[in-house]
């Protein structure tokens, strides 16, 4: 039997995706492409793991582009996407085809602070406490319904960077726990909601 069908989306360095390609055979993974938007450094780890690439630029026309990704992802045939430090919002076309399939990891405890820079907005909320979201991706920004959360504490002596460190670890272990429980059936999406069992 072959594994589940994973496409991740990224935009940075890949942490994220590395820890996909490091449980990939414990959750009998078949990664088979990262999406990227332009040429950045998550494209050397797929490289080094001999994961194909594939890059959709983003064009002044977002309605083109949407439905260029639609038809990548398409291709793809992925049982579920995970946009993994993925910096561009997905068009409406490919959030519509792929509605629950696709998932969002974000570096904050949502609804609190969506958006790019959540790390240095819940620093200078001066709130005591943020953490990461995993959450099944809508049309929104960091709206879609939230699957689930972990805790970190804002400590006195952290930086935007310290404080983002310490957020990734629990965001790349949170991850692979969901997609775990999504592949073992135990979460799943159903008409806009999360489903446990």
């Amino acid at each position: 039997m072959s594994g589940t069908r994973v496409v991740v989306l990224a935009s940075g360095s890949g942490s994220l995706f590395q820890a996909l390609i490091d449980a990939q055979v414990s959750l009998n993974l078949d990664i088979v492409a990262l999406v990227v938007d332009k040429e950045v450094p998550a494209v050397e780890r797929a490289s080094s793991n001999g994961i194909s690439v594939i890059e959709v630029p983003m064009t002044s026309e977002r309605t083109e582009w949407d439905q260029v990704m639609t038809q990548v992802l398409t291709d793809l045939n992925p049982d579920l996407i995970v946009s993994a430090g993925f910096m561009r919002i997905l068009g409406p076309h490919t959030v519509a085809k792929f509605v629950g399939s696709i998932i969002n990891t974000h570096p904050a405890v949502l609804p609190n602070f969506p958006g790019a820079h959540a790390v240095r907005d819940a620093m200078a909320a001066g709130v005591t406490e943020t953490g990461c979201t995993v959450h099944f991706v809508d049309e929104g920004v960091d709206t879609g319904p939230i699957i689930a959360t972990r805790t970190v504490a804002i400590e006195p002596e952290d930086t935007e960077e310290s404080l983002h460190e310490r957020i990734k670890i629990q965001e790349r272990e949170l991850l692979v726990d969901t997609v775990r429980r999504l592949i073992a059936h135990e979460i799943r999406y159903e008409n806009g909601k999360v489903v446990t069992s």
